[in-house]
């Protein structure tokens, strides 16, 4: 299952930005491949930056590997519900308060790297069980349509966002 390969009907609203980000890559693939890029990417963060936050406000490293450990939680979460044909549309959540009811900033990189790789792993052993039929199977999240394996690429591509944002504004 190729990004490509997704159809219009298949997402839409904010999780545009995440397949985007994705890319046209196998999700099945990428989904392992970007397991063990985001923890190399992580471990090779100076040590003094993962408490630092580049503005008032803003969260640490910790605080976003933490995000993106819920979030991804989450995305698999909605993805279950609807590859079992539940149709009930689910809610939104609201990262900030998510964060701010963690102790991201009190655990160590690796005890946040070793949650992260356990849930992925989880994850892809999921979306390896599910048929063509599953994968295809549209729901209700955040008043917004989305498919079962769209939501695969969603979490590829929420990883590699806050990636950039790493680069981008921590290194």
């Amino acid at each position: 299952m190729l990004g490509s390969q997704l159809l219009e009907n298949e997402y839409s609203g904010g999780f545009v930005t995440y397949v985007r980000e994705a890319g046209d890559v196998n999700l099945i693939e990428e989904l392992e491949i970007s397991l063990h890029d985001f923890i190399k990417f992580v471990q090779n963060i100076p040590m003094d930056k993962f408490d630092y936050r580049y503005a008032e406000g803003k969260w640490t490293i910790k605080e976003i590997i933490q995000h993106v450990i819920d979030t991804e939680r989450i995305f698999a979460y909605r993805a279950l519900r609807f590859s079992r044909n539940d149709k009930t549309g689910l809610p939104s959540f609201d990262e900030n308060e998510y964060v701010d009811n963690t102790n991201s900033n009190g655990r160590s990189i690796q005890d946040l790297l070793t949650e992260f790789s356990a849930v992925r792993h989880s994850n892809l052993l999921f979306y390896k069980s599910l048929s063509e039929e599953q994968l295809k199977r549209i729901g209700t999240a955040s008043n917004n349509q989305i498919s079962v394996r769209a939501l695969g690429f969603v979490i590829i591509g929420h990883q590699k966002h806050h990636q950039k944002v790493f680069q981008e504004r921590y290194l």
